[in-house]
């Protein structure tokens, strides 16, 4: 993992001094706040990263019977999550700049609250049972069909509906106004840095873990 660490530090490094320093596409509304894009998107895509990868670990853990893949799995579900708050927060700031409000009745906006609190119910689930064989393995599966949930309503819903966000309700995202070269350098290097952050601190909290036991 040390290469992952080395990689991360440089590209967080960065991303945070380009995203502030590197000049940025006036856009109507937007201006300066359209910064916010290099943290805020990043930690989305962290979040689905590493509750993908904590499915995975479900679904092997249902497979082979081995508890190591429950603990990774709640601990890439734990990170997930942590970054899905992170994404919540500054969105919401991202939001107050932009429509005036830290909260709409947008629908990536509700899919996205509905989506973490599914992931809140899973960690509640955990806490309920005691047995540690019957939790991992009632877990794994709510874990698995959390995830099956979780795109729908952050990727296919809103884009059935009109929303605020780029690339819903008939609003392009990711093309020539949303996203040029000068937002690029930055934004891409800021997805891989941030999805090997969550990565590297997942790894630490599996290797607690497996001391621990």
């Amino acid at each position: 993992m040390k290469w992952i660490k080395i990689i991360c530090v440089f590209l967080l490094v960065y991303v945070t001094i380009a995203g502030f320093l590197f000049d940025v596409p006036a856009l109507p509304i937007l201006n300066e706040a359209i910064r916010v894009l290099f943290f805020h998107v990043p930690m989305w895509f962290t979040m689905i990263f590493l509750l993908f990868i904590s499915a995975i670990n479900s679904y092997y853990y249902i497979s082979k019977g081995r508890i190591n893949y429950d603990i990774k799995s709640n601990e890439y579900a734990n990170v997930g999550v942590f970054f899905g708050m992170l994404g919540i927060i500054s969105g919401m700031l991202w939001a107050k700049f932009t429509w005036g409000t830290y909260w709409t009745n947008d629908p990536k906006l509700n899919g996205s609250a509905l989506g973490l609190l599914i992931y809140f119910s899973y960690f509640v689930l955990r806490g309920s049972v005691k047995d540690e064989l019957k939790k991992a393995k009632i877990s794994s599966v709510y874990n698995i069909f959390a995830f099956a949930m979780l795109i729908p309503l952050i990727f296919i819903l809103p884009r059935m509906t009109d929303s605020l966000h780029p690339g819903n309700g008939g609003n392009p995202g990711f093309n020539v106004y949303d996203m040029n070269s000068q937002l690029r350098v930055v934004f891409y290097p800021s997805v891989i840095g941030f999805i090997l952050f969550g990565i590297w601190i997942t790894n630490i909290r599996v290797r607690i873990k497996f001391l621990n036991k």
